[in-house]
């Protein structure tokens, strides 16, 4: 009987906090873990948010293209009213 209570008690007093130690260790970096995640998560639809107008940009460069041939043929027909003159 004595080696019964003497074995629980090095089960309470010896086992359980090295089992509550290791378990402690694993689960912090466990914790962290989810925070990054939370974090990359949180920022990437941030980026994400900022690239949706990304494709507006073809658009906008093949506008800018045909106003830069109209300013040219413009800038070429005042060059002729001048040279005409």
């Amino acid at each position: 009987m004595v080696v019964l209570w003497t074995a629980s008690a090095v089960g309470l007093f010896v086992v359980a906090p090295v089992v509550i130690l290791l378990a402690t260790n694993v689960i912090k970096p466990a914790l962290e873990c989810a925070r990054y995640a939370d974090d990359i998560l949180e920022h990437g639809v941030g980026i994400t948010a900022a690239l949706e107008p990304v494709p507006a940009l073809l658009t906008t460069r093949e506008l800018v293209a045909g106003v830069t041939q109209n300013a040219v043929a413009y800038v070429g027909a005042l060059r002729r009213l001048v040279a005409g003159s």
